[in-house]
């Protein structure tokens, strides 16, 4: 044959090198219609610090053999010498619209049942990455046999779903703290999620209320505030209530 796929997320060392590509690299392709062999090399920047320098000097060694295709996802993790002797292609994450459609088409083709907030949350997670996507995708299926929803991604994630802290955020505007108080040890204590999980939502969603741009820079202050105290040490349910507090407070003084 002449291409090889390795990927260096598994065989990352300096013997894969000096054994498999320079053997690989060395010989011509049989076939004169085929003018030189092509190695590709998923992950490669997870190759060593010496397997690269050796992967370097076989390029230079057999360029007239053999062409070497190297994908990674981090550029800088690749030495220098190396990417000065390589054509860079540089790809963007899918469009919201591709990714999405990508993701349904993968699903009814498995016979699964993705609903529309199961897809937005993938979305979501994964930012147009469609290997983590699928992985994601592949994940809940295995977990749940029905239905797949925003609930069963972010529990495969182990990270707060959106919809409960809406909830948690609309109940302490209304002033209704002990039921928002509820939710928030649910998430706290039923669901075991961390606390610097669940207030780094509570500021995303703070950002995107309806409410007038001077109650979202005091919330905002207040998140920032106790985000600090919760790295200090404080009791996270402590400090989560009195952000819930101060939400109740907020609303009161807005719908006042």
């Amino acid at each position: 044959s002449y291409i090889l796929e390795l990927n260096a997320s598994d065989e990352r060392g300096i013997n894969v090198i000096r054994e498999k590509v320079k053997n690989f690299a060395r010989t011509a392709a049989i076939t004169s219609e085929v003018p030189f062999k092509i190695l590709i090399m998923d992950e490669a920047d997870s190759l060593t610090s010496a397997a690269q320098h050796a992967l370097r000097r076989t390029m230079e060694i057999y360029t007239r053999t053999c062409r070497f295709v190297l994908i990674g996802n981090y550029s800088e993790n690749i030495i220098e010498p190396i990417q000065s002797r390589c054509s860079v292609f540089r790809f963007s994450p899918l469009g919201e619209e591709d990714a999405k459609g990508w993701i349904s088409h993968i699903a009814e083709s498995e016979g699964l049942n993705l609903l529309p907030e199961g897809l937005e949350a993938i979305y979501e997670a994964s930012v147009g990455d469609l290997r983590k996507a699928t992985n994601l995708l592949q994940a809940a299926a295995a977990t749940q046999g029905g239905q797949i929803d925003d609930v069963t991604i972010y529990s495969v994630l182990g990270k707060v779903s959106p919809g409960k802290v809406r909830e948690l955020i609309n109940l302490g505007l209304k002033g209704e703290f002990m039921e928002a108080r509820e939710v928030l040890r649910g998430l706290l204590i039923d669901e075991g999620l961390a606390a610097d999980d669940i207030i780094r939502l509570i500021y995303s969603e703070v950002l995107r209320l309806s409410i007038p741009e001077r109650y979202k820079v005091r919330l905002s202050d207040t998140i920032g505030e106790i985000d600090y105290r919760l790295t200090q040490g404080a009791r996270a349910e402590i400090q989560l209530s009195a952000l819930v507090a101060k939400l109740a407070i907020v609303g009161e003084e807005i719908n006042g």
